[in-house]
């Protein structure tokens, strides 16, 4: 039985992912650092903002401490917002997604290696934000994805409005990467991958591929519960 939708947010529903490689690479180029889209794509895309400078610490590209990463992440998040506010887009067919799943009553979520700032801006922008009872961004947990935690604490937080509580098995998670559809298994939800940034086959561990929301309808999700 399908209770509930989390999605994940840059790549399934705003395609703002080169956003976030530009206002990396924006606040990186005084350490004379930049990473290669190729890159980014391939190693860094399913991280929050801390595990990303955090790999490029630990691969020896980056010299600093804690309290400099911090730093750096906020810098970055102020670049983003800056970006996303003229360059953001919603990708193709959300909207009439999220109108059907709300006319059929089914709670959403995101569940975003983001900072929650930045999902508010870009919803407020694109007049999205009241489709969504939770938003578990990338400040909020202690691991990101691929790492359940996200995906599990989304559902926390949709059952306090719940009265009959929602099982992981009666949610199906929408992911555009390898890193968030492993998340989605490992919480022992539905996964649905997304081919907005990868191809098919580095999705292979979705129960169902697709490439546009406008291929998936309610039959859909409720048969992927069934």
């Amino acid at each position: 039985m399908l209770r509930a939708v989390i999605f994940d947010f840059d790549g399934v529903i705003t395609d703002s992912e080169i956003l976030h490689l530009r206002a990396f690479n924006q606040v990186l180029a005084k350490h004379d650092i930049e990473i290669a889209t190729e890159d980014y794509y391939k190693d860094y895309l399913g991280f929050n903002d801390l595990d990303c400078f955090k790999m490029l610490v630990d691969t020896g590209r980056l010299r600093l401490d804690e309290e400099q990463i911090q730093k750096l992440i906020q810098q970055k998040n102020e670049i983003f917002k800056g970006l996303a506010k003229t360059e953001a887009t919603i990708i193709e067919g959300v909207h009439d997604f999220l109108d059907m799943l709300r006319q059929n009553e089914i709670p959403m979520a995101i569940c975003s290696g983001a900072v929650l700032e930045e999902i508010e801006l870009i919803l407020q922008q694109a007049n999205l934000g009241a489709h969504f009872e939770v938003i578990v961004s990338g400040e909020q947990v202690k691991k990101g994805k691929p790492s359940p935690e996200g995906f599990l604490l989304a559902l926390h937080r949709l059952n306090k409005n719940s009265e009959e509580p929602i099982l992981p098995s009666q949610c199906v998670v929408i992911e555009d990467s390898h890193w968030g559809l492993e998340a989605g298994n490992a919480a022992g939800m539905h996964t649905v991958g997304i081919t907005n940034t990868y191809e098919v086959g580095q999705l292979g561990m979705a129960e169902k591929n697709i490439g546009r929301l406008s291929e998936l309808g309610i039959s859909d999700l409720q048969e992927l519960c069934a």
